[in-house]
């Protein structure tokens, strides 16, 4: 986010859009962690900063695009710190949430993938490969956020998250395969991960879990 892009390019924009909705609500989910944890302030902008922003650096620094845009720039960490504090003042209101961080994250989830498979397109990623670039930025400020509390990272349980976000990377180089525009192609691929995300989450869809063989 060097600055605003320009008029004449409305994808542009609407990566803009998602990368700042996103970070927004990546940092929400961050900081109602750390008041979960009772982390003091400095921890509860910390979490909210770098659940916020690695999904992000990880995406420049895996497109070649460098310095990463956070890095270079006070607008993604202004987005960042601004949702930590709005989650301290609004922590009475999301504490009556059901399962508040993941419903931020799994909102969170859906932006980054489809904005993160979009970009990685734009640099001429492999089709094959974009989605998976698409979910390392989704899942990226999840699992650092998770690591620093000591809690096992989302990604790493049974729940379906990093195949939601897999399959919303997907979508958005579907859309683009069958020539549709870049807007609605994105929109389609956040949609589609939220959408398993959020049913995985409340309906307890969950992953095979392979048979533990004896001895181990």
């Amino acid at each position: 986010m060097h600055a605003l892009p320009p008029l004449d390019q409305p994808v542009q924009w609407l990566i803009f859009a998602l990368d700042g909705i996103g970070i927004f609500v990546f940092a929400i989910s961050g900081a109602a962690l750390a008041l979960r944890e009772r982390l003091d302030l400095f921890g509860v902008l910390l979490m909210a900063f770098v659940t916020a922003l690695f999904g992000g650096i990880l995406r420049d620094i895996l497109l070649g695009a460098t310095p990463p845009e956070t890095l270079t720039s006070w607008h993604n960490a202004a987005i960042a710190l601004s949702g930590g504090v709005f989650t301290i003042a609004a922590g009475s209101w999301i504490g009556r949430l059901d399962k508040p961080v993941r419903l931020f994250d799994a909102i969170g989830l859906g932006l980054f993938t489809a904005a993160g498979a979009a970009k990685a397109l734009e640099f001429g990623v492999h089709p094959l490969m974009a989605p998976a670039v698409g979910m390392v930025v989704g899942i990226g400020g999840g699992i650092l956020r998770d690591m620093l509390v000591t809690r096992t990272p989302l990604v790493l349980q049974a729940e379906i998250y990093a195949v939601a976000a897999l399959a919303g990377g997907f979508a958005v180089v579907a859309c683009d395969f069958l020539g549709l525009p870049a807007q609605p192609s994105m929109l389609a691929g956040a949609l589609l991960c939220l959408t398993l995300r959020l049913l995985a989450l409340y309906r307890g869809w969950t992953l095979w879990h392979p048979p533990r063989p004896p001895g181990l």
